[in-house]
Formats: structure tokens, sequence, C-alpha cells
């Protein structure tokens, strides 16, 4: 790993980290893994922590949980207390402290930071229950009984993640997406800062096998169901990584192509990566990581071509002449993928392993530690002014 970004304007500044919770290391956990090595002696405050859940960078510091923690099975359907969070992070007391720094795809950025301290929140995306993937989430055949709860209680958790952005001084967005996102619902300019990507964690091979790869918690908006669907009708084989409530879902609908693999471990992983034939990314994301550790790895993305990917994918007829990366599909259903597989099946050859690779290295951890020590010295010394990435 490489050194820490020096700061020497924030030297000795408390600093404090806020996120939305911790049951598994995905892509805001590596977020929150980075900001942990800036600042290794600050506290963490966290709605939820399942102990063994995220890295050893994490685990070994003061971890400070909400009343959700202590709540009946939050442990595995803590996402039931949604409509509590909001409260839960409003009761968060935090010591006093220079600098508070969250994380939040949820309400983290809605933390009352103490008298005098700036508030800096690295924002995922707007709260995605309420804002663009409500339906996803609580539209028909999803959310259990809470998609009868949820139609009451939208407009007010609207109006409160609005309301409480004025405790936040600074937004940095993980994409430009996200950014406009920020405009859009807050009214408010964010820096764009992408999220790091462990991008020597990964190498090419020369061994790559048949199959296509998947990596993500099996969450709805995710939609994962897209790929088991397009890979059991046309008999191709698909390989899945990772749990989540929609895992019983997805088993029933898959066919014998396709393998559900849970959540593996780091090295497994990266040889995974290495011999797909190429990555799915079926869903609508805020920016993405598992594509770019995937051309880290060396191999394609076949990706849905809306959100963060369109940041991140060089597809086959870049305007710029740029080398791909991988292909986009633009209708989001199981047919339009289908025949995305199809394609880049025709056009592996036009793929360069160490093409890939080199395109990855540009959203490494370091380049991301680098960027946020850089942008939070200008905030500390008065220097900062958000970039409006959203207009």
């Amino acid at each position: 790993m490489s050194p820490l970004p020096a700061m020497p304007g924030l030297a000795g500044a408390r600093v404090v980290l806020v996120h939305d919770w911790l049951t598994g290391m995905r892509g805001g956990e590596k977020v929150l893994e980075a900001l942990c090595r800036l600042f290794p002696e600050a506290p963490l405050y966290t709605l939820l922590h399942l102990p063994g859940s995220v890295s050893p960078l994490i685990e070994n510091r003061p971890i400070h949980t909400s009343f959700v923690q202590k709540m009946p099975f939050a442990a595995r359907r803590y996402r039931h207390y949604l409509p509590l969070f909001p409260r839960a992070m409003e009761r968060l007391a935090m010591p006093p402290c220079d600098l508070v720094l969250s994380t939040s795809h949820c309400v983290a950025k809605a933390a009352s930071p103490p008298p005098g301290a700036m508030h800096v929140s690295y924002l995922h995306t707007p709260m995605r229950y309420v804002w663009d993937m409500y339906p996803e989430y609580f539209g028909p055949g999803r959310g259990g009984a809470a998609r009868y709860v949820m139609p009451l209680l939208r407009r007010g958790m609207q109006r409160w993640d609005v309301a409480t952005c004025g405790r936040v001084d600074h937004f940095i967005a993980n994409s430009r997406h996200v950014a406009r996102r920020i405009r859009r619902n807050y009214g408010r300019g964010a820096e764009v800062i992408p999220p790091p990507v462990e991008a020597g964690r990964f190498a090419p091979t020369a061994q790559v096998q048949g199959y296509y790869l998947v990596v993500s918690a099996l969450v709805p908006y995710k939609r994962v169901d897209l790929a088991v669907e397009a890979c059991t009708k046309a008999r191709k084989r698909l390989k899945v990584v990772g749990r989540g409530p929609e895992e019983a879902r997805l088993k029933a609908m898959a066919g014998p192509t396709v393998e559900f693999l849970g959540w593996v471990g780091d090295e497994h992983l990266a040889d995974l990566y290495a011999r797909a034939k190429a990555f799915l990314f079926p869903g609508e994301e805020d920016f993405g990581i598992t594509p770019l550790e995937s051309m880290a790895s060396g191999r394609p993305v076949i990706a849905y071509a809306r959100g963060g990917a369109l940041e991140t994918v060089v597809g086959l007829d870049d305007s710029q002449g740029r080398a791909p990366t991988g292909l986009f599909f633009h209708q989001q259903d199981a047919e339009a993928l289908r025949a995305a597989m199809d394609q880049l099946e025709d056009a592996l050859e036009r793929f360069d392993a160490q093409e890939l690779a080199g395109h990855a290295a540009g959203f490494d951890t370091a380049r991301f530690m680098e960027r946020m020590a850089a942008h939070l010295e200008d905030l500390a010394s008065g220097r900062g002014v958000a970039s409006g990435g959203g207009q």
C-alpha cells in the first residue's frame, strides 16, 4: 500500500467518521476503509455493526452504534427498521471534534456535527430507498409488509432528507451521475471524487474460462435477476458471488447453468474475475467498483447504459477512440442483456487485457486517497469550493 498522503492542514485535527451500517465489505465499506487509513485514530459512529463483517482496519477502532443495534433480529433484518433510521442517526451523540466525515447512501449524511465542527459528506447517492429507486424496493411484489407502510412514510422521509442537508458543509459525490442527483434533490453542488479500486489485488491471466460473472449484494436495484434470467434462457454459464434478501428468489428462477457462490475470499474472488469470459453489470449504479475490478483482471464488462457505468466503461465504438473495456445494453431487460452477450462473444478479440488493467489503474486506491487528502486540505484551509458537478 502506498504511504499516506501528507495533510499538514489537518495535523492534530479531531476527526469523527460516520457510516450508515457495518454488515459487510461492499463498495461503501471500501471507501470507509480508505478513510480509516487517512484518519487512523478517528472513532466510528454507525447505526449497526455486525462484529467480524468488515475488514480488520475498520473493526480495530472504537465503533459506536445506535439503538438499532439492540432491536430484535436486527442482525439479519435491519433494513426492516428503515423508518427508524433517521431518528437513530440523529440520536448518535458525537464527541467534540473538528471534522465529521460521513459516508452515506442512506442517513449518515444527516448526522448532527458537534458545535464548531465541519461536516463533509461523501455521498454514494441521496437515500435511494425514497428517491430514485423506490419502485425497485417497494414496488409490486417487493418489500414484503413494508411496501404497504412506505407509501405513508415516503414523502415525510424525503422532506427530512432535504431538510437535513443543512447539516452538511460540503458534499463529495462518487460520480458525476450522483452529483447531478445531489443538485436535483438538494439544490447543492458537489466535488466529484471516484471511489477507490484496489487494482493491485487483481491481474489478468491467460487461463480464461467460459463463464460469466456477477459480484453483487443480492438486493433489488442491482437487477441480478436479469443476469440469472438471461443466462438461464441462453444456457450460458453464470457464477454469482454475493448474498442478500433476493437470494431465495434468484435461486428459484435459476437454471442448471447458474451457480451461487455466496461471498468468497479475496484470493478466490480475484481468480474468479480473471478467469471469467466477461463481467455482467445489469443495474443502474451510482458508480460501480466491481466493473473496474473486472477490468483490473483483464476482463471486459457488459453494463446497462445508465448511471456510473457510463463514467468507467469504454464502449466498443468509443467516440474518443479509446481502447474498449466493455459494451453496453440499452434496454434493461434479459433479452437485451442476452443480445449483448452474443455481441461480446463475437468481439472478444477486440479487448486487450493489459489495456483494460491500465484503465482500471486510473481509479486505484492510492489515487482516491491523494484526491481526498488534497480536497480535505483545501476545505480545512478555506480554499475548497464545491465544484457544482451536478449542474
